[in-house]
């Protein structure tokens, strides 16, 4: 059960909201009796918020219009949004980020501590939304400063993973276990961009879909993003590494050159934004890129030719991460 001041600061936030509230609706909403209602309504007016009462059987209570708000109060998800809000002004487009700076920084010192460290638990990055904006997909408040709290802490996140397009239930099969590098905000949505520790690769996340496990895994050193540049790298995982859409070279963010044991006639009607150099009869030299080492090292096996790496070694890590999951793969044979 709340306790009196919890109770209190709800019945505040709810009496702010909206110009009259009935009291059976109030009773409702904070789960006590009307007669608690008019207790609390009561304790508040001694704190000095002017609250009017109506009378019948209808009769409910609002606060008054320009009633003086002694020190600030806010709820747990009052906190977030305001956090969320805050940060979230530099991609308004109007020129107010150090304004909203100043204000979260002014908000933080009235805090108790409890709501601060709530505060300080969020942090975020936002992106531009290119193109259209997908639907938006509501997250738990709680999810995201979980999610938050261990990218601050660089400790490994265990989280169920819901999958609509398969079908998979949020707490169907073992937890994901990702060392969570950035939590972003971009296109109505959320993501979590993550090093698989499972997939040994980098990974986008909706966090919509993300149920986190406590308690949270050890602490990991944290590594660099393909490019170096989360934004890059959001940017590229939404175009699908088409041109542009990656760094500011005008492509994708993991760019790699390889000698393909193919003709260039053969290739090149397959590279899309890639570069083909014709090296003979049997053989062509060709630079392209993706959104991870991973994803290109597998996107060059399309080709069904041997591949000789140029550069970077990064790459030829990758075709040994991809080769030794393929190995497993058919080592366990169909399940």
């Amino acid at each position: 059960m709340a306790t009196t001041t919890s109770r209190l600061l709800r019945l505040l936030s709810l009496l702010q909201t909206r110009r009259a509230w009935p009291g059976s609706l109030l009773a409702d909403r904070l789960g006590i009796s009307r007669r608690t209602v008019r207790r609390d309504v009561d304790r508040l007016r001694a704190m000095g918020y002017r609250i009017e009462a109506t009378m019948g059987p209808d009769g409910g209570y609002r606060l008054e219009a320009g009633s003086e708000v002694p020190p600030l109060l806010l709820d747990d998800d009052q906190v977030v949004a305001l956090a969320v809000a805050l940060q979230a002004a530099t991609a308004t487009g109007a020129a107010i980020d150090e304004a909203a700076v100043r204000a979260l920084g002014t908000v933080r010192q009235v805090m108790p501590s409890r709501l601060r460290h709530r505060l300080d638990a969020l942090t975020f990055t936002t992106l531009p939304a290119a193109g259209r904006p997908g639907a938006a997909d509501p997250v738990a408040p709680d999810v995201l400063v979980a999610i938050s709290a261990a990218v601050r802490a660089h400790e490994v996140l265990r989280f169920d993973h819901a999958d609509p397009r398969a079908g998979t239930p949020a707490a169907a099969g073992p937890p994901r276990r990702v060392e969570p590098h950035h939590l972003v905000a971009s296109r109505s949505r959320w993501y979590l961009v993550a090093w698989d520790l499972d997939r040994d690769d980098w990974r986008l996340f909706r966090a919509d879909r993300l149920t986190p496990r406590t308690p949270t895994g050890p602490r990991f050193t944290p590594r660099e993003v393909p490019g170096g540049d989360v934004a890059a790298y959001v940017a590229a995982r939404f175009a699908g590494s088409d041109a542009g859409a990656g760094d500011a070279t005008g492509g994708p963010p993991c760019r790699g050159t390889v000698v393909l044991h193919s003709p260039a006639a053969v290739v090149r009607p397959f590279v899309g934004d890639g570069v083909v150099e014709d090296l003979g009869p049997d053989r062509c030299r060709l630079t392209t890129g993706s959104w991870s080492w991973v994803a290109l090292a597998a996107s060059l096996n399309r080709f069904d030719t041997d591949v000789d790496v140029v550069s970077p070694p990064e790459l030829t890590d990758a075709f040994a991460r991809l080769a030794a999951r393929n190995a497993a793969t058919a080592a366990a044979g169909p399940s």
